[in-house]
């Protein structure tokens, strides 16, 4: 049986090799990500896999090797790249992170609303990689105990 690891997923620039670098606890160098890469505890999907609607089938194909799908929303620039009810391809859970949460909070309620749309449930996890604000939540929730999973960020 294949390690089980969480899927980030996200547009180009919102932070997704920042959050998995983090997850992952490995403080090296950032690369731009060409393809899809597997960590200790993620994997690092291409902002082109979701830029691209052909590559949907490859997402789809590399999430059933996941514990979860982390959907990640930019809230800097909350620009909408994802098909409505693009989350209920998956059969994992689905979590949706907004990224920069420290920027540009006006754009907060069109981040949720965006959420909503592609068919994430809350809790929506709120975070920023530069502040540290809501990682440890997120970390508790994907890999602790059951028992730790009412540590969650509020609902919005």
């Amino acid at each position: 049986m294949r390690k089980k690891r969480v899927m980030v997923i996200g547009p180009t620039g919102c932070g997704k090799t920042t959050l998995v670098n983090v997850l992952n606890e490995y403080d090296g160098p950032l690369r731009k990500t060409q393809d899809l890469i597997y960590g200790n505890r993620t994997m690092d999907v291409p902002g082109a896999y979701l830029e691209n609607a052909w590559m949907y089938k490859h997402l789809i194909a590399a999430s059933q090797d996941a514990s979860h799908v982390l959907i990640l929303i930019d809230q800097s620039r909350c620009t909408d790249v994802y098909s409505p009810g693009f989350a209920k391809v998956f059969r994992c859970p689905v979590i949706g992170v907004i990224m920069k949460s420290d920027l540009s909070e006006e754009n907060e309620d069109q981040c949720i609303r965006q959420l909503k749309r592609i068919g994430v449930s809350k809790p929506y996890y709120r975070v920023s990689a530069v502040t540290g604000a809501g990682i440890k939540a997120l970390k508790e929730y994907l890999f602790e105990e059951k028992g730790s999973r009412n540590l969650q960020i509020e609902d919005l």
